[in-house]
């Protein structure tokens, strides 16, 4: 098969796809979206591919339409590729890239079995939930779900597992903090109507609506993705005093809308708040 006919084998499976240019590198922004000028694929809430003349935003473009794919300027993109990539996060996947051999090493004895990918240096453990996308997580270990892509090598091979917190861990595991005993709390989130000293106050909405839309479109493994977006939005917000009770009802509201009861809700934000010390 060319390039094209595995995106589109791929994308008729439900995953993300997008192509990779020399270099296993996306192809770069169009004029018109240069220095993100267009402010985004709607400001980088959602993937799918932007509404300009090229193949552009890099993971953000990865999308499952045929006609998309395989219709100008995507059909010379793909004349051009060198490989085909797809969206993780927008698959509901997350990929551990073990970059080296005592990467797998340690793979091997600190994570659950799942379906593996081998690379050209080493391997791709493909686990089904959603979380924050890093790099460097640990040597030769790099993590790839949300708002990154990852090169398709072929389908592996073993049973794909449910995502561990052992990988959600990793994450957040070098945030700098003073962990303070966990402690019970009244409420489900740290009111205090403050501004996220981070960014403009439009970032603290982007990110509760990026998590809302994370949790509205996992197809499986909804308890995983719950916790996922609680950790992300704690990570990031949670000791700003930006979060108030409405931020925290309506990534509640997403979950309960996807089948969570409140118990859990609650449980799964006293465990992200105390796996991040907070």
């Amino acid at each position: 098969m060319n390039l094209l006919q595995i995106a589109l084998s791929l994308a008729a499976n439900g995953i993300p796809v997008l192509p990779l240019r020399a270099g296993k590198v996306p192809f770069g922004n169009c004029p018109a979206c240069a220095d993100n000028g267009c402010g985004g694929r709607p400001n980088m809430k959602v993937p799918g591919p932007c509404r300009c003349a090229g193949v552009c935003h890099a993971w953000a473009a990865a999308t499952t339409d045929a006609a998309v794919l395989a219709s100008p300027p995507w059909a010379s993109a793909w004349r051009r590729a060198v490989a085909v990539a797809y969206h993780p996060g927008g698959a509901g996947l997350t990929v551990v890239d073990l970059d080296n051999a005592d990467a797998i090493t340690w793979a091997r004895t600190a994570l659950p079995t799942t379906r593996t990918v081998a690379t050209t240096r080493g391997e791709h453990w493909i686990y089904r939930g959603t979380m924050t996308s890093r790099n460097a997580v640990r040597p030769g270990v790099d993590i790839k779900s949300t708002m990154a892509y990852a090169r398709y090598l072929g389908p592996g091979t073993g049973r794909m597992a449910e995502l561990p917190d052992t990988v959600r861990a990793l994450a957040v595991k070098e945030t700098p903090a003073v962990r303070p005993a966990p402690r019970p709390v009244s409420v489900p989130a740290r009111s205090g109507g403050g501004q996220c000293p981070h960014r403009a106050p439009v970032y603290l909405e982007r990110g509760i609506a990026m998590a809302e839309q994370r949790i509205t479109a996992a197809r499986a493994g909804i308890h995983a993705t719950v916790y996922a977006a609680f950790l992300a939005v704690l990570s990031t917000h949670g000791r700003c005093g930006c979060l108030t009770d409405t931020h925290v009802n309506r990534l509640f509201t997403a979950a309960q809308a996807k089948g969570e009861t409140a118990r859990h809700c609650t449980d799964a934000w006293n465990n992200a708040r105390t796996t991040l010390g907070l």
